[in-house]
């Protein structure tokens, strides 16, 4: 009986182990969509303010990708990967620790990620697709990016997505218009 009881015990062990480190191997990926209050080239850090005052500080690591960015200016003293202070940007970072870092940064705005407002009339993240309902009449596709249909709209319920007013982020790539983020418009 005590052998039964200690091999249950260590099962249930193995369990449990095995849950935590599924759960720790995905990291959950937060997005903020803010304006660039500081950067520093040499700590390789940025801080995100967003719209309601909150700052979002994170580092930069060698696989942190930016979008949108104008390739000029990336040797110059007031850019770092061609972002600088005051840009607009959307920061997809994890947390771990309490210490954030970034994994994708688009710029977003002038000069950067084209943003297009409309409403949803189809989105279908397994196949990375959001169509979207211009106040014209047309309807436009896009293709997400693995990131953007898995984390864009995250405040988006299921279901309720067709006729969610939106902004989608997007650049051209071979003649395919491809969202990199999408939030919904205020």
């Amino acid at each position: 009986m005590k052998i039964k009881g200690l091999k249950k015990a260590v099962a249930c062990n193995l369990v449990l182990f095995a849950a935590s480190f599924a759960s720790g191997a995905q990291d959950v990926v937060t997005a903020v969509h803010g304006t660039i209050e500081k950067l520093d080239p040499a700590t390789k850090t940025v801080v995100v303010k967003t719209a309601d005052g909150t700052e979002h500080s994170m580092q930069f690591v060698d696989k942190t990708a930016v979008h949108g960015a104008q390739a000029g200016e990336e040797g110059t003293k007031e850019s770092f990967h061609g972002l600088k202070e005051g840009t607009e940007v959307v920061a997809h970072y994890t947390e771990k620790g309490g210490k954030a870092t970034a994994v994708e940064i688009d710029r977003v705005g002038k000069d950067g990620l084209k943003g297009t407002e409309g409403t949803i009339s189809k989105l279908d993240r397994p196949g990375k697709t959001i169509s979207v309902k211009m106040a014209d009449g047309t309807e436009h596709t896009f293709e997400l990016t693995g990131r953007a249909a898995k984390d864009g709209g995250k405040d988006i319920g299921e279901g309720t997505e067709k006729g969610t007013k939106v902004v989608v982020y997007s650049s051209e790539k071979a003649g395919t218009d491809v969202a990199h983020f999408f939030e919904k418009a205020f």
